[in-house]
C-alpha cells in the first residue's frame, strides 16, 4: 500500500495546503478540490499544529503565505509528487506510454503513435484529456510520461521541445461581410469581437494568440473567453459580428456549415511542443519523441 503519512504529515493534509497556496482563497480551494470548505481549514490548522509553524496569515478578506509557508509549500510539493510518483511505478504496465493531449490533434497522435510503434511494435498506449496546466503539473509529477501543447509553454521540472508549427486561420460566419475571401488580414477583423481561449484554462494557446496579434498592431475587443472548439464554432457560427483564430489541425475534425475558416494574410501561425519529465527520460529517447510528433 502507498503511505498516505511522511513523518506523521498526512499526504493529504499537505495535498489540502498546497491548493490554498496556490489559490490564496479556501473557498477557491475547497471548489477546486471538490470538497466543503470546513474540511480545507481543519485539515490546514491540523498541518499547523502538527509542524508547529503558522503557514497562512488570514484575515477576512485575504489569506498570505508566511515566511515558514514559503518554505513548506516548496517541500510539500515535493513530498506530494514523490508520493504520485510511486504511486505511477506501483500500477504502471511495462511498455506503456501515457501521453496528455487535448482535441484538435488527432491527426498529430495517430501519426507519432505509428512512429512510436515503429520503434516498438509491442507498445500500449493510454491517452489521456486533460487541461492545459494539469497536463504539465501530470507530466511533472511522473503521472503522465510526456504531453503535446501549443504555444509558450513554461513550467518548473518539465522539458519543453518545440516540434511542430501550424497555421491559424481566421474562423468566422458565413453571414460575416468578408466570409467569401480566399485570404484575410487580422487588420481587417480587428473592429469585430475576437474569442480567445480563457488564459485560465489554456494560457499558452492564448498567449501564442494575443502576442501575434499584439506584434501586428491588432487589438480587437475580446469577447467572452472560448470554450470548447465545438462550441466555440457554434458560437461564432451564429454571431456575424464575432471571429475567432483555430490552429489548423483543430479546424481539421471540426465539420460546420454555419463558419468559413480563412487562411490569413499575413500568415500567423503556433508552435506546437513535445512535453517530458526534465530528468526521468533520457536525451535519446527525447529526440526519438519528438520526432514522432513532429
Amino acid at each position: 500500500m502507498i503511505a498516505r503519512s511522511i513523518g506523521g504529515v498526512e499526504l493529504r493534509a499537505l495535498r489540502y495546503f498546497v491548493t490554498v497556496a496556490e489559490e490564496l482563497h479556501f473557498g477557491r480551494a475547497a471548489e477546486r478540490l471538490g470538497i466543503v470548505q470546513p474540511a480545507v481549514s481543519q485539515q490546514v490548522a491540523r498541518l499547523e499544529r502538527e509542524l508547529g509553524v503558522r503557514l497562512l496569515d488570514r484575515t477576512p478578506r485575504t489569506v498570505r503565505l508566511t515566511e515558514a509557508g514559503r518554505r513548506v509549500l516548496d517541500a510539500a510539493r515535493d513530498a506530494l509528487a514523490a508520493a504520485e510518483k510511486v504511486r505511477a511505478v506501483a500500477h504502471r504496465l511495462p511498455g506503456t506510454v501515457r501521453i496528455g493531449t487535448a482535441p484538435g490533434l488527432t491527426g498529430r497522435l495517430e501519426r507519432g503513435i505509428d512512429a512510436l510503434r515503429a520503434h516498438n511494435p509491442r507498445l500500449d498506449v493510454v491517452l489521456v484529456d486533460l487541461p492545459v496546466t494539469a497536463r504539465l503539473t501530470a507530466v511533472r509529477q511522473g503521472e503522465l510520461d510526456l504531453a503535446l501543447a501549443r504555444g509558450p509553454v513554461t513550467a518548473p521540472g518539465v522539458r519543453v521541445v518545440p516540434a511542430w508549427s501550424e497555421p491559424l486561420h481566421a474562423v468566422v460566419s458565413t453571414r460575416h461581410p468578408l466570409a467569401t475571401r480566399d485570404t484575410v488580414s487580422p487588420h481587417e477583423l480587428a473592429g469585430d469581437v475576437l474569442r480567445v481561449p480563457s488564459p485560465r484554462t489554456d494560457p499558452p494557446l492564448h498567449d501564442a494568440i494575443t502576442a501575434a496579434l499584439r506584434e501586428m498592431g491588432v487589438r480587437p475587443p475580446l469577447g467572452r473567453p472560448a470554450g470548447t472548439v465545438e462550441a466555440t464554432i457554434v458560437e461564432v457560427g451564429a454571431d456575424p459580428a464575432s471571429w475567432t483564430l483555430l490552429p489548423a489541425d483543430q479546424l481539421a475534425g471540426a465539420a460546420s456549415t454555419r463558419v468559413r475558416a480563412i487562411p490569413l494574410d499575413p500568415p500567423l501561425s503556433v508552435t506546437g511542443n513535445v512535453i517530458t519529465p526534465v530528468d526521468d527520460l533520457p536525451e535519446h529517447c527525447t529526440h526519438t519523441t519528438v520526432a514522432a510528433f513532429r
